[in-house]
């Protein structure tokens, strides 16, 4: 049903990007430009008709000036009619001092449906007079004025407009015609270009990402950054970069879910053994020997401890901590306690040094602090060892002293200190481990109980070896009193 539905849900998303970047470029560089043509088509038409009836003036122009030579009121009607023929026009007249000489004429039309003044047009009304043109009906008259000849203040044409729209339609026509194909070639060079620099690489950016969607543990499904500099090669080399790290996030995350698996399997077995040790260790605690009354209660606190450290690890793995049970506690005796876990009082190689006063007290889950000191000293007993010559001196020091808002506790090392490398996920699961072969998790674990207790645990600058220090803030009512 769940591989049924991801189906879906993947053709459902193919469907949406059936109008994709491409067509849509495509399609909107064809409107652009198409539209760029109609801006430049509208003056040019414009252009034309004014031309277009200029030529017609300028014809009717010369032809009047032979006309006035003659003597007579009137030309002859041969000249007339060869005189309208030629310009296509019903009558042709020129004004001069007020008064109107009539050149030639066939008819004299009714009525004149509109009339250009070709010496003052302005461009909106060329404009305006060019659409009622094209969008007249046949056999309207149209009256163009223009410039006469010497002597004259206008001459005049009284003309049918029929010819020219026909010859208006016609040039608008090959424009449309003309405007296709620069608008289809152009569309192409621009198509091809804009898809060579930005929708190939953007196609190959969703394909990765839907790849990486439905495999992130796939190395096929990884980004390659191209050397481009633009936004797109920032785009690339940061989609990389978050591959990366999302990789290696599930990866960790694989690796602690395998932990958590791995400690729910011998949980059970584990408990079961030191079970078997508490029964021997009671058996223990019936001999009448000093020695064994002694050490009897130490193996049994032992023990306890074990057992709850497995479920703690378990808890770890599913990245959950109890919240800290705090008491008034003593320091001091945590911090021998954990000096006889570790054995540090009968260790010869490794000198072990307490700077802590007995009335130091504070207030903290003495189960969670005694884990937490324990992985930062055990940590550092592990990195003294890695240097076993004799004349390297090995030292482990607790320091603790009474701040004015809480304690301050310091535990040093005379170490090889702690990488650059590992500075940067330093209390990271699995990343900020010091030594080879660790996997970082005392680190990470006491860095968590210590936040839980709202205090901080930093790795503070030394000339040797490392120095870990931990702050635990005294109670509000505690810092009020202190305050006072």
């Amino acid at each position: 049903m769940a591989g049924s539905e991801a189906n879906e849900t993947g053709k459902s998303k193919t469907v949406q990007l059936k109008w994709s970047l491409s067509t849509k470029l495509l399609l909107l560089t064809i409107a652009f430009i198409m539209l760029s043509e109609v801006l430049i088509f509208i003056p040019s038409a414009a252009n034309f008709r004014n031309n277009w009836l200029k030529d017609k003036v300028a014809m009717a122009a010369v032809a009047a000036v032979g006309v006035t030579t003659f003597d007579q009121r009137e030309p002859p009607r041969v000249l007339q009619d060869r005189l309208l023929a030629a310009t296509g026009a019903h009558a042709i007249a020129v004004r001069s001092a007020g008064l109107r000489r009539l050149v030639a004429m066939d008819r004299m039309p009714s009525s004149v449906d509109i009339s250009t003044d070709l010496r003052e047009i302005g461009p909106l009304t060329s404009i305006m007079q060019t659409f009622e043109t094209l969008f007249a009906s046949d056999g309207r008259t149209l009256l163009a004025i223009g410039t006469p000849p010497e002597g004259g203040e206008a001459l005049e044409v009284i003309m049918d407009e029929t010819p020219l729209r026909a010859d208006l339609i016609a040039f608008s026509i090959n424009i449309l015609q003309l405007s296709l194909i620069i608008s289809f070639v152009t569309a192409a060079l621009v198509y091809i270009s804009l898809r060579a620099l930005f929708l190939k690489p953007m196609e190959a950016l969703t394909h990765a990402i839907v790849a990486f969607r439905d495999a992130p543990e796939d190395k096929a499904s990884r980004v390659v950054p191209t050397n481009r500099t633009d936004e797109i090669g920032l785009m690339e080399q940061s989609f990389s970069d978050m591959q990366e790290q999302l990789s290696d996030t599930l990866h960790q995350q694989k690796r602690l879910a395998d932990l958590g698996l791995a400690v729910s399997k011998i949980n059970h077995d584990l408990r079961n053994i030191l079970a078997s040790a508490q029964l021997f260790s009671d058996r223990l605690s019936d001999l009448d020997d000093p020695l064994a009354k002694r050490i009897v209660p130490k193996i049994f606190h032992a023990l306890d401890r074990a057992v709850n450290y497995t479920k703690s690890v378990m808890d770890y793995g599913k990245a959950q901590e109890a919240p800290p049970s705090r008491r008034r506690i003593h320091l001091r005796k945590v911090i021998d306690d954990i000096g006889e876990t570790l054995a540090l009082g009968d260790r010869e190689d490794i000198d072990w040094y307490i700077a802590c006063d007995d009335h130091v007290e504070l207030d903290a889950d003495p189960e969670q602090l005694f884990r937490a000191m324990l992985n930062l000293c055990r940590n550092a007993i592990q990195a003294m060892e890695s240097d076993n010559r004799p004349e390297v001196i090995r030292r482990l020091s607790v320091y603790a002293m009474q701040a004015d808002v809480g304690i301050l506790i310091r535990i040093c090392d005379t170490g090889p200190g702690v990488p650059e490398k590992a500075k940067e996920k330093l209390f990271q699961a699995f990343q900020g481990s010091v030594r080879q072969g660790g996997t970082g998790l005392g680190l990470a674990i006491a860095s968590e109980l210590i936040r839980a207790h709202d205090g901080t645990l930093r790795l503070v600058e030394s000339d040797t070896g490392a120095t870990f220090e931990i702050f635990i803030p005294m109670p509000e009512q505690e810092q009020v009193l202190a305050a006072k």
